[in-house]
């Protein structure tokens, strides 16, 4: 018998990281680091996954804020779905945003959630732990994976959140270390409305 393991993850609202994803990922760099990428590389960035910029039928960088909602799943998803290598949903309903993925690779611990300016769901994490740097004694701090080549340790999907989304209520979950299941709830009413108003004034 199998055990489900579902655990809630703290949502971030306070990355001070400098130059985070400063670096973007281009077209041709992807397709030369997916040429001489590993299984785990192909399982993290590859066809289905969530964190792959070619997920939407085109290149578009995973670390530029995407509007999810904005798209059917059925319709953007449609090649996927047919093909079965989807692993990825979302939809919403009278009260919440809802997004499903699952996750890559080896980093499925270190999945991290932001809300960022109330505008960007972030979600991110390390596939492949950073080497130490022979100096980090000099330095006393490694330069974070973020804001340099991010891919070649880790993974993002950054998402615009929709107008009425509720920045301060996120929940976010994952089950099995596999499905990453996330809920904004929406602003319900204009008191609801007026309140996130007056706090990201």
């Amino acid at each position: 018998m199998t055990t489900t393991t579902h655990k809630q993850l703290e949502v971030l609202t306070d990355d001070q990281t400098p130059q985070k994803w400063c670096v973007l990922l281009r077209e041709e760099v992807f397709k030369k680091f997916m040429s001489q990428g590993s299984p785990i590389v192909h399982k993290v960035f590859g066809v289905g996954s969530f964190f792959s910029p070619l997920l939407f039928g085109k290149f578009f960088d995973p670390s530029d804020a995407f509007p999810l909602w904005d798209f059917e799943s059925d319709i953007l998803l449609s090649s996927l779905r047919s093909s079965g290598q989807s692993t990825i949903d979302w939809f919403q309903t009278e009260q919440y945003y809802v997004l499903k993925a699952e996750l890559p690779g080896e980093g499925k611990n270190s999945v991290r959630v932001y809300a960022e300016n109330a505008k960007v769901l972030e979600i991110s994490g390390q596939w492949k732990q950073q080497q130490q740097q022979k100096d980090q004694s000099k330095t006393n701090s490694t330069r974070d994976w973020r804001s340099g080549n991010w891919w070649e340790s880790g993974y993002v999907r950054r998402l615009e959140l929709p107008q009425d989304a509720d920045w301060r209520k996120i929940e976010a979950y994952v089950t099995n270390d596999l499905i990453l299941e996330i809920k904004i709830h929406k602003i319900n009413n204009s008191l609801d409305a007026d309140n996130n108003q007056n706090t990201t004034a």
